[in-house]
Order: structure tokens, then C-alpha cells, then sequence
């Protein structure tokens, strides 16, 4: 009578006696695959562990798409042989509302790599010897997914070091292109003249931040499309004429750019007084966290309009309407391309690596252990370093970290597994 009632009152089948781990554990993945449909939006699951090296990496738009998209093109250019190009930046020209986008991504990464840079030096970053994971505490865990070499011999197990700020976060490097439009591509023979600097400082070049060591050309003119390859009309005497209208108005952009600068910094203290106050490791987290989250949103933006290509097998990233020609790929597959790259949409991931760490609850606790993997959570290196620093835990990263799990201690590891 007592199982009618309950079955009845919750609506649900009524189970049997026997116990069945199989109905248990769907049970249980039904509740939580309807939980995270719930709360889609402040839910993420922990990084999938890497795929094996021979496949290639998911297309962020499907292929029918890409052959739709490529069908479209190819009729506009038999349709029109000769066309002026409209929209920027295809046509040569920046987008003007991705500027100050731009710019502020650009400050967000310095004031990232700054306040990183002094974290570093107040709460202790581990790294292993032989591979690229890191940890965050004085004492490295114990969890055995050492991949390094002679990592057989070890077990598994990490060999710590003292880490740094270039741990912590990475920014993939890719080749400075001085005219993104008139000379898309890198050729093999020019990696070695060519400078090659950060991917996201690349993106934020070519969205409108100029740079002194990294010259990059600028048309006032929208370029022309010649049965698909891009033709620039702009003579010698016009260019000396836009040289000369840039070095007349080269004090006025200044002015404005700082301008543009100071309403920044004015609007960043108005919002966070107390990082102005308080100057201690608890702002600099908050400051620090901040910037973190300003860099990506902005940089998602600009990828938005300006493209960037990945190697589908291998970490190289090249920021331009096209992927370089460089015969240096030696990822699964690279003998039939002989060493070119698989190029493809890239992700905000590709461009600034997060590098998962493993979240410790408390840094002079004891050492995470390898039995007890499962209960653990992760974040991004930055979100785990900032927290430890006193900021707020982001609402995005909760489920991740696995805050609501409480891990077994030492001496009940044999009762869990």
C-alpha cells in the first residue's frame, strides 16, 4: 500500500524489489542529463580527456554548410568576373564598431599577463618535467595522466617543477601578415623572415590596433575581386596622398585613441572602486579574473568578422582570410599532404589555450589522490589561480569545479572504489 502511494504521488514506475545497478545508474543519467537541460546556461561539464592524435578535430560549421557556402561563391564569381568588394574587412577596410573592440581586448591582455605575472609569485603554479599540465598548490597532486616521456616507467606519475605565468595561460603563436588582403599567405620559403607573434595580438593588429614593431598596411579604398583573386587599384600617387592625410591626422587619432583610453580606465574604476582601494591580492584576483573574461568575449567578437584558421590535426593557428603554405605539419595524415596543414575554422581554444588544471579546494590540504579522480572538478588555469586569490567563483565554472561534491578523505578510499 506504502509503494502505491509513492509511486502514485511522484508519478513514477513502480521498481522492483530486485536490485538492478543498470536501472540505478539510467536512473541517475536521466535526472542529470534533465538537470543540465535545465540549467543549460550555468552548466558545463568536465574537459574531455584529448582524442587520439590520427583524428581530426571537429568542424565549428558543418561541411554542408562550407560546400553550400563554397557552391554560392563560385556562381557570384562566374556571374560577376569583376566586382568591387563592399563589405569590410574582405574588402581591405576594418570594420569601424570592432576598433575600440579591439583595443580593449589588446589592454585586457596586458593587464592579464600583468596581474598574472604577480600572482605567480604569491601562490605557487607546479609543472611537470615532461609534460604540459600544471597544477595550482604548494604540493603537486598525484593523479597518474602523465603522456611524457618515459611516462611507462613512472607510472603515469607527474615530476613537478616551479611553474610561471606562461603556464598558466598560452597563447598560440602564428605569422605577422603585413597586408592581410594583398599577400594572405605565408610561403614555405619566407618562415624564416617572416616574425611570428601571438595569434590574439595578430587578431587585434589586424582589427585596428597599430603597432610600431608590427607594421601592417591600411587602404582608404575597398579593393576589387578579378575571378577570384584580389586586385588593388590604389596608384603610388594616391597612396603618398592617404601617407599624407595619415601623418596630417596622426595627432587627431592619437588624441582620440587615448581619449578612448582614458574613458576606459575612468569607467574601470567607477565599477571597481575597490580595486583602487584595496590593493592587495584579493584585487588584483578580481582585476585579474576580469580582464580574463573581457579578452575572451572580445576576441569572440572579432572572429566573428575577421577569420581564423587551425590546423585540424596539430596546435598551429594562422589568423588571415587564408592559412599559410609552411610544409611543417607532423601530425597523423602530414606524409599525403607532404607537411601542409589541414586548415579550418578555428575556435576562441585554438587561439588561447585555457589549460585545464584540477580545482583544489584547499592549497596546503593534502595532495589530490588518483582513486578519488572522479570526485574531483576542473577549471582554467586563470579561473583556479584568481580564486585561490580571493575573486568570486564564476557561476559558468561552478559545475565544473564540482563544489557540491564533497571528496572521501584518505582512509576511505578503499570504501569508495
Amino acid at each position: 500500500m506504502q509503494r502505491k502511494v509513492l509511486t502514485e504521488g511522484f508519478h513514477i514506475k513502480a521498481l522492483s524489489c530486485r536490485f538492478s545497478p543498470t536501472s540505478c545508474c539510467n536512473f541517475v543519467r536521466t535526472l542529470t542529463v534533465e538537470a543540465g537541460e535545465r540549467h543549460d546556461h550555468l552548466y558545463k561539464d568536465l574537459p574531455q580527456s584529448p582524442k587520439s592524435k590520427s583524428e581530426r578535430k571537429p568542424y565549428v560549421t558543418p561541411m554542408k554548410i562550407l560546400i553550400q557556402k563554397a557552391k554560392v561563391e563560385k556562381e557570384a564569381r562566374k556571374a560577376q568576373p569583376c566586382r568591387m568588394l563592399e563589405e569590410p574587412p574582405d574588402n581591405g577596410l576594418l570594420v569601424p564598431e570592432l576598433v575600440n573592440i579591439a583595443h580593449q581586448v589588446h589592454r585586457s591582455r596586458e593587464i592579464l599577463l600583468s596581474g598574472l605575472s604577480k600572482l605567480v609569485k604569491t601562490i605557487p603554479v607546479q609543472r611537470c618535467r615532461y609534460c604540459s599540465e600544471i597544477h595550482v598548490g604548494h604540493a603537486g597532486h598525484e593523479i597518474r595522466t602523465c603522456m611524457g616521456t618515459n611516462s611507462g616507467s613512472r607510472d603515469a606519475t607527474h615530476v613537478w617543477k616551479r611553474g610561471g605565468t606562461h603556464d598558466v595561460i598560452c597563447f598560440r603563436n602564428c605569422f605577422h601578415l603585413n597586408d592581410r588582403v594583398g599577400k594572405p599567405r605565408v610561403g614555405h620559403d619566407e618562415r624564416n623572415t617572416i616574425r611570428r607573434i601571438p595569434a590574439i595580438l595578430e587578431l587585434c593588429i589586424q582589427a585596428g590596433v597599430d603597432l610600431d614593431q608590427y607594421p601592417t598596411k591600411r587602404r582608404t579604398r575597398p579593393v576589387y575581386s578579378i575571378e577570384g583573386r584580389i586586385v588593388d587599384f590604389e596608384s603610388v600617387a594616391e597612396i603618398e596622398e592617404s601617407k599624407r592625410d595619415v601623418e596630417m591626422n596622426s595627432a587627431t587619432t592619437e588624441d582620440s585613441v587615448n581619449h578612448i583610453m582614458q574613458l576606459d580606465s575612468n569607467v574601470l574604476s567607477q565599477m571597481q572602486p575597490e580595486h583602487v582601494e584595496e590593493k592587495g591580492l584579493r584585487g588584483l584576483s578580481i582585476m585579474t579574473l576580469k580582464s580574463w573574461f573581457e579578452m575572451i568575449s572580445g576576441a569572440k567578437k572579432i572572429m566573428e568578422k575577421y577569420k581564423v584558421h587551425t590546423c585540424g590535426y596539430c596546435p598551429e593557428v594562422q589568423v588571415g582570410p587564408k592559412g599559410h603554405k609552411v610544409r611543417k605539419c607532423k601530425a597523423s595524415k602530414h606524409q599525403t599532404r607532404n607537411g601542409l596543414h589541414a586548415w579550418q575554422e578555428a575556435t576562441i581554444d585554438d587561439i588561447v589555450g585555457p589549460n585545464y588544471v584540477w580545482h583544489v579546494p584547499d592549497l596546503s590540504g593534502p595532495p589530490l589522490v588518483n582513486n578519488l579522480r572522479s570526485f574531483y572538478g576542473k577549471a582554467p588555469a586563470v579561473v583556479e589561480l584568481c580564486v585561490h586569490g580571493g575573486a568570486p567563483i564564476p557561476d559558468e565554472y561552478r559545475s565544473m569545479m564540482r563544489l557540491d561534491v564533497v571528496a572521501p578523505n584518505r582512509d576511505e578510499v578503499d570504501l569508495v572504489t
